[in-house]
């Protein structure tokens, strides 16, 4: 989601700062980047100097203050962990001026509660990104209970200047995308973890019955089921009902480390380095 966030917003013209602390994960970063690009070149709607100009407005760096001393805005793309971001967040208020905007792509945790760490918690807001970012047109827009109408108004008009649709959403675990999508993934789990269908068939059912374009149990995997076994957690917790409870296959497979594309196993398995599916688990009760 970084990289994907950092290319959009240098392919319209902003000066980036990627960060992160492995020197490794940035050049990584970079590739993907490039890749991406060459795709939209592929398809016609970049031309080549314009993947020129967008990597050369993106800088990396492994030093946090280093990298965000100069933003106007900020926006945080760690894994979903709460003590991640708030620690992640405590030093930004420390590192940016006073009058920058601190955004997190978090998928599910309350803003209010990142924006509790920070100094001026008015310029903390959700900024959240759909995958892969440079292709998808939706951002959740979330304000926190401090969050100041200005710094509302300025990221709704960023998001545009991104050929975005930004939608305003209020602080609630999980917001609106992942409120339901997550527990309609979780649901998927379950129905395969209670022997109702296959992997395939139940994809299928949904592909061709409610013309999603990915089934839900292949959508996870492309997700990360780690960060669905998450969401699902801070849904759980946060809602305080057995309804948005994380089905015992989605713990068990994150628990075997089978998290899907990144890991080359989930509910699929998956070529090495690709998300081209190979063939279906076979589950057996």
């Amino acid at each position: 989601m970084g990289n994907g966030i950092a290319h959009t917003f240098a392919q319209y013209g902003f000066e980036v700062s990627l960060i992160d602390v492995n020197e490794n994960a940035l050049q990584q970063g970079l590739k993907n980047i490039a890749v991406n690009l060459d795709k939209q070149i592929k398809k016609g709607t970049l031309a080549e100097t314009d993947k020129t100009h967008t990597l050369s407005r993106i800088s990396t760096f492994t030093n946090l203050k280093d990298g965000v001393k100069d933003a106007n805005l900020v926006v945080e793309a760690a894994t979903e962990n709460r003590d991640i971001k708030l620690n992640i967040f405590k030093q930004l208020s420390d590192f940016c001026a006073d009058s920058t905007i601190l955004a997190t792509n978090t998928s599910s945790i309350a803003i209010t509660q990142i924006a509790s760490v920070t100094k001026h918690p008015e310029n903390v807001i959700g900024m959240h990104f759909m995958n892969p970012v440079p292709l998808m047109k939706l951002v959740e827009v979330i304000k926190g209970q401090k969050t100041s109408a200005q710094t509302i108004e300025t990221v709704m008009q960023l998001s545009r200047q991104l050929d975005k649709i930004p939608v305003k959403v209020n602080d609630a675990p999980g917001f609106v995308a992942n409120r339901i999508l997550i527990p309609m993934i979780n649901e998927a789990i379950f129905a395969l973890y209670e022997n109702v269908s296959g992997v395939e068939e139940i994809d299928t059912v949904m592909k061709l019955g409610m013309a999603h374009p990915m089934g839900p149990l292949q959508l996870a995997d492309f997700i990360g089921l780690d960060v669905c076994l998450a969401i699902i957690e801070v849904l759980h917790g946060g809602f305080k009902t057995d309804k948005y409870a994380p089905c015992p296959l989605l713990i068990e497979l994150v628990n075997a480390n089978e998290l899907g594309v990144k890991t080359g196993s989930g509910f699929y398995k998956y070529t090495s380095g690709s998300k081209d599916l190979v063939v279906a688990h076979r589950f057996v009760k």
